[in-house]
């Protein structure tokens, strides 16, 4: 449903009026037709029907979109009264803030705040609606006020018969319930740290294996580590007895090229003077 047309001041335009209830537009949507309707209003019509109220177009939710802004600037700038007027409300302002003035209003009707105690259980509490400005004086002459024990107790005394209570058995029952939600809340506390403390055993338990089969894996590659090493080491001290037999092999060569060139040279000398004693004689025949 729309604002009732009767709250507004001045003229309102045709165009600004739901087509299904005729009062003033109120979270308005339009039709692809271009008509406009209160969001509550077409959203119930469409629930039965399936066409525009007005031109009878064929239209569904899916279609609605929100008032042209310029149509929505004209809604926002009427005056209307507050809703409160009647009970001596006598604010104008635009429609856009109204619901922000009616929110605070002074003469808003409000419930008691006093609860009624006991009697609320029973459906007996403060039912009255007063006007906010008046609530505060009100409440202190409420018949369902509460107040306190004048001897200190504590208890809130709802009736003249309260009055008259045993302030040691009431701090007793007070004492009684301290005692009882004291002992939930230990309760409820050991439970809480109990399920933590099996969480964090859980846990623990969980990164211990995680840990022993890192420890296994890091053994395990330490292992092939190792036997990697000694093969390599095996390796070269393999390569090192032949590095020297090869040397000592090379010293054998070297010691017998040197023998063979030194044989050499000795039967080369021994060549050279024969040869020498044999041409001599044939030279000094010739002379003669």
């Amino acid at each position: 449903m729309g604002y009732d047309i009767e709250r507004f001041v001045g003229y309102v335009n045709e165009g600004l009026l739901c087509c299904i209830c005729r009062d003033v537009l109120e979270n308005p949507l339009q039709a692809p037709c271009e008509h406009a309707y209160c969001t509550s209003c077409i959203h119930g019509w469409l629930v039965q029907n399936h066409n525009c109220p007005e031109d009878r177009q064929t239209l569904d939710t899916s279609m609605l979109r929100p008032l042209f802004r310029y149509m929505r600037n004209d809604l926002n700038r009427l005056q209307i009264w507050c809703k409160n007027r009647q009970h001596g409300c006598e604010t104008t302002c635009s429609l856009e803030a109204i619901d922000r003035h009616e929110r605070e209003c002074e003469f808003s009707q409000v419930p008691c705040l006093n609860p009624g105690g006991i009697y609320m259980y029973y459906g007996c509490g403060c039912t009255v609606q007063i006007e906010r400005h008046n609530l505060e004086s009100h409440m202190l002459g409420c018949e369902y006020r509460s107040r306190e024990c004048s001897s200190g107790c504590g208890y809130a005394i709802l009736s003249a018969d309260d009055a008259q209570h045993n302030c040691i058995a009431e701090l007793r029952t007070e004492l009684e319930l301290l005692r009882s939600e004291m002992i939930c809340k230990v309760e409820e506390l050991r439970h809480e740290m109990e399920s933590r403390l099996d969480s964090q055993r859980r846990h623990m338990v969980q990164k211990e294996s995680f840990l022993q089969n890192e420890i296994e894996e890091l053994k395990s590659q330490m292992s092939r580590v190792m036997s990697e090493v000694q093969t390599l080491v095996s390796e070269e001290r393999k390569h090192r007895q032949e590095l020297e037999q090869a040397e000592l092999e090379k010293r054998e060569l070297v010691e017998l090229l040197k023998s063979m060139h030194k044989d050499g040279r000795l039967s080369s000398g021994e060549g050279s003077s024969k040869r020498n004693t044999c041409t001599r004689p044939l030279n000094i025949k010739r002379k003669t």
